[in-house]
């Protein structure tokens, strides 16, 4: 049976960078709808401190998600050395489609149709597929991938991450503070190679009352216009959700792999909160019985990118392997983990051995 492995990586972080000092003049409303009357510099400080983020990067007017995820896919493709023409497949993630301006969401065609045809395939074989998964989306992506290549239905498959949630957040919610844009896309390729690539990986989706812990709703302001959706958090239940079985989910994906925690070199995880992803870390260390854990098998982007959804473990993977991350690389053949979590709710978990 052949195994994945990636072959070439590529990113594009947006070049506007939002600081604190963009949010000064809005006006926040509580999830009730009550204005809220605290300054807003107290209020954007206390965001600071739960989540870290002091900045994110933001598209410009003209620029739509699928510019986003031409730019990285192109690069990954080129950092692979491939002929584009030779992709089985272009698996895309995503959630909101290709936003204009004005939050308006377009699926049709689908972002994977319209990367192909920005990158100028012609290969009518080159098979697109949209993955709509929440923020696990591009891990979840990743298995499909690895699915198709064991099963031979493919041997070079582009998989992107994409979103521009910058569009599609209520000018009135404390949460937009969190999102962000950006893409991230690698190349992955069949091999007869053993023991190495994606060698374990779990999904979990639990659609019961945690369905609606993230949602699209109307704005938090009551008197405004209640047709456009904006996507809504409610951030202790996913906090608490997250807690409770991410550390799970991960241990479980590392067990399948026959591996303990100390075989794991780096944990790319999603990019949603720092403080929920330094409690999830420290609940997955306890569950091997360690109190303490070295902060740089988790690296973070989150405090100068926010979060970017579906492409913030794959920019991530893009900016260590290329050196662009101070103070942290992979190790030549080497265990890394890829887990997310997010709208469904979803979880879901890779272990990935470099060749």
């Amino acid at each position: 049976m052949p195994n994945t492995i990636i072959i070439g990586s590529g990113s594009y972080i947006p070049t506007k960078v939002i600081d604190k000092e963009h949010f000064m003049d809005s006006v926040f409303y509580t999830d009730e709808g009550d204005k809220i009357d605290k300054p807003n510099e107290e209020v954007i400080q206390k965001f600071v401190e739960i989540t870290e983020i002091e900045k994110r990067c933001y598209l410009e007017d003209d620029e739509f998600n699928s510019d986003l995820g031409h730019r990285a896919a192109k690069e990954a493709i080129e950092d692979a050395k491939i002929d584009q023409e030779d992709l089985d497949y272009i698996i895309y993630a995503s959630n909101f489609g290709e936003v204009d301006k004005n939050g308006m969401s377009n699926f049709m065609p689908s972002m994977s149709s319209r990367v192909k045809h920005k990158l100028g395939i012609k290969n009518r074989k080159t098979v697109n597929y949209d993955m709509i998964f929440g923020c696990p989306g591009w891990v979840e992506a990743m298995i499909l991938a690895d699915t198709l290549i064991k099963a031979k239905k493919a041997k070079l498959i582009l998989v992107v991450g994409s979103e521009t949630l910058s569009r599609v957040t209520d000018a009135f919610d404390r949460n937009k503070m969190i999102f962000a844009d950006g893409a991230g896309a690698v190349v992955v390729q069949a091999t007869d190679d053993e023991n190495v690539g994606i060698i374990a990986d779990c999904t979990i989706c639990d659609n019961g009352p945690e369905l609606n812990y993230l949602e699209n709703a109307p704005s938090l302001k009551k008197d405004e216009d209640r047709r456009p959706l904006y996507i809504r958090m409610h951030g202790r239940k996913i906090y608490e959700y997250a807690l409770k079985n991410v550390p799970d989910a991960i241990k479980e994906t590392i067990d399948k792999a026959n591996l303990t925690i100390d075989d794991i070199d780096k944990i790319l995880i999603h990019q949603a909160n720092a403080k929920m992803d330094y409690a999830m870390i420290s609940r997955l260390f306890k569950l091997y019985g360690r109190s303490e854990y070295d902060h740089a098998v988790s690296p973070m982007t989150i405090q100068y990118l926010g979060n970017s959804s579906v492409a913030t473990i794959p920019t991530m993977f893009d900016l260590i392997i290329k050196g662009e991350m101070k103070g942290q690389s992979f190790k030549e053949k080497g265990n890394i983990v890829f887990t997310s979590v997010g709208a469904g709710m979803n979880i879901n978990a890779i272990v990935y051995r470099f060749p």
